[in-house]
């Protein structure tokens, strides 16, 4: 008996450990293990933010590239007959130059014509100078009227009394706007459209 006393007395009194050596791999297992995922968390972090920066960016471009409608559109009609659509445009505040020539064939602002039977989308139109330097981009501190003769949209629409029609702005950089108007009941030679 005193055998096994002693042989569990040995075993237990077993002071062989972790030496220093074994606990310096585990600690550097540790480490590593550590610095590779703050690596993956710091990459995927700094990815992530840059596709915000970008998203941002875009977004701050489309909006400088927007423009507005200063004032009402105005239908011309001598005789009852709608011939002209009329409206003055301007840049948002702190927007960039914005290209009207409607002969231009590609970065252009563009107008889409929409009532229920008729669809043209690239209406001629011409935008003169209210006020401005003369040349064909829209910039800050101007202002342009744009003229569109009823009869150059195809298919020419038949706009009477109480008809309802959609004009689309679309500029190469920016927000669409839709001026959606309809014709007063009874029409007259200058009219203000709501």
């Amino acid at each position: 008996m005193q055998g096994r006393f002693t042989l569990w007395w040995s075993r237990s009194r077993d002071e062989r450990g972790i030496t220093g050596l074994e606990t310096a791999i585990i600690l550097i297992a540790f480490v590593v293990v550590a610095t590779v995922f703050a690596f993956v968390v710091l990459t995927t972090g700094i990815f992530s933010s840059e596709r915000g920066k970008e998203t941002v960016f875009a977004g701050l471009q489309k909006a400088r590239g927007t423009m507005e409608v200063r004032g009402g559109v105005v239908a011309t009609a001598p005789g009852g007959v709608p011939t002209t659509i009329q409206f003055a445009v301007a840049t948002t505040a702190g927007g960039d130059p914005i290209p009207m020539d409607p002969l231009a064939t590609n970065n252009r602002m563009v107008i889409a014509y929409r009532d229920p039977t008729v669809v043209d989308d690239d209406v001629p139109y011409t935008a003169n100078d209210i006020i401005g330097d003369g040349d064909a981009l829209l910039e800050p501190g101007e202002l342009k009227l744009v003229v569109i003769q009823i009869s150059d949209i195809n298919p020419a629409p038949t706009i009477t009394a109480n008809s309802r029609w959609t004009l689309e702005l679309q500029t190469p950089v920016g927000a669409v706007i839709d001026l959606t108007r309809s014709m007063p009941g009874e029409l007259a030679d200058v009219m203000q459209l709501h």
